[in-house]
């Protein structure tokens, strides 16, 4: 599958082998992997058991969301940097959308930029983070204040990783594969919303990924910069990010995918209200969301702090406006939708109904 820039998506049956195939010609001094603490037990062995790798130097930073900062960026780029990195150098990211969004950043900024290859370890990196060539870091209490857009040359996926994932985080990712699904058509978003996640069919779930990261690939092919039609991949992102921000504010953390989740329900209201999206469908989304995702709890008095962080989402255009994509149906895509407060008020009522608050 070929991505922006020529650069390519490779679904893998044998790890060890195509990366060594992707990494002829690179000097083994100069090749470096970034993992987390979790990724360096269970995956990087899969990497390490063969081949040029065997020599790579090895980055582990501490695993979870609150180590995406800049520390942690300085961090690596002196480990490069003391260990003879050059512009020559390789970086391989092995690990979940932590690891794949920072190295990126790493890898695009050290000696002003260097080649880097993605192997995504969890279902969120695998068709979210890992493809589309966003990298970045969060800055100030906000997700992805800081970073670029530039794609990895590659991005090897090994669905075997998944066996090891707990239900929560393969619903985290699949809150994504749900996105990708109302951005294409109702054949999909049927085939996703009767998915069990609890007894998971992986050879289905693995045709289930590949169509999702070829959905994502042809609006990012599209639009490699987010000028227009790429927007549609914010879609949940809004709200959902604010949900994200606000729980790690305040002491209760909630996976990503979750707050996609969570924020999907309160734009397809918006979308519903503002575009006219079917509420049969709107419903069923909300449905699957309810059954798998629970709840994230709020009450009117966070409204506020709520809409603060979505006031300063970096996708808005002007200060005081805050923007959204939606829906006019399923595929049906309208970026650059300036919504007011009082009806993002009345989404977040909507949220809290559909979720028994």
């Amino acid at each position: 599958m070929t991505l922006e820039n020529n650069n390519s998506v490779i679904f893998s049956n044998n790890l060890a082998s195509d990366v060594n195939a992707l990494l002829q010609g690179v000097s083994s001094e100069q090749l470096f992997i970034l993992t987390d603490t979790q990724t360096q037990q269970y995956c990087l062995p899969l990497l390490q058991s063969e081949g040029a790798l065997q020599q790579a130097k090895v980055y582990t930073m501490p695993n979870g969301d609150d180590h995406k900062t800049i520390e942690t960026v300085v961090d690596i780029w002196k480990f490069m940097g003391e260990n003879g990195g050059t512009r020559h150098s390789m970086l391989i990211n092995i690990g979940g959308g932590v690891v794949t969004d920072l190295g990126g950043f790493v890898a695009n900024t050290f000696k002003r930029g260097i080649r880097f290859i993605n192997i995504p370890t969890t279902l969120l990196s695998m068709v979210d983070a890992a493809v589309g060539g966003k990298t970045g870091i969060n800055f100030n209490g906000l997700k992805n204040e800081i970073g670029v857009i530039n794609p990895a040359q590659n991005v090897i996926i090994h669905s075997d990783f998944l066996k090891s994932l707990d239900t929560q985080n393969l619903l985290s990712g699949y809150a994504e594969m749900l996105k990708h699904g109302l951005l294409s058509s109702r054949n999909e978003m049927a085939r996703l919303s009767s998915f069990d996640a609890t007894r998971p069919d992986y050879a289905l779930l693995a045709s289930l990924i590949e169509t999702s990261v070829q959905i994502k690939a042809d609006i990012v092919a599209q639009d490699p910069t987010e000028k227009g039609i790429r927007k549609a991949l914010n879609l949940g992102h809004t709200i959902g990010h604010a949900f994200e921000s606000y729980s790690h504010a305040t002491g209760r953390p909630i996976l990503h995918g979750y707050a996609v989740a969570w924020g999907l329900i309160g734009e397809l209201f918006l979308s519903h209200k503002v575009q006219g999206f079917p509420q049969d469908v709107m419903l069923d989304t909300i449905r699957f969301i309810k059954e798998n995702y629970g709840v994230f709890e709020i009450t009117c008095n966070d409204y506020p702090a709520l809409y603060e962080y979505m006031a300063h989402d970096k996708k808005n255009a002007a200060a005081g406006e805050v923007n959204f994509t939606l829906l006019k149906d399923v595929g049906d895509i309208v970026p650059n939708c300036i919504v007011e407060k009082e009806l993002i008020f009345q989404a977040l009522d909507f949220y809290r109904d559909s979720v028994g608050l």
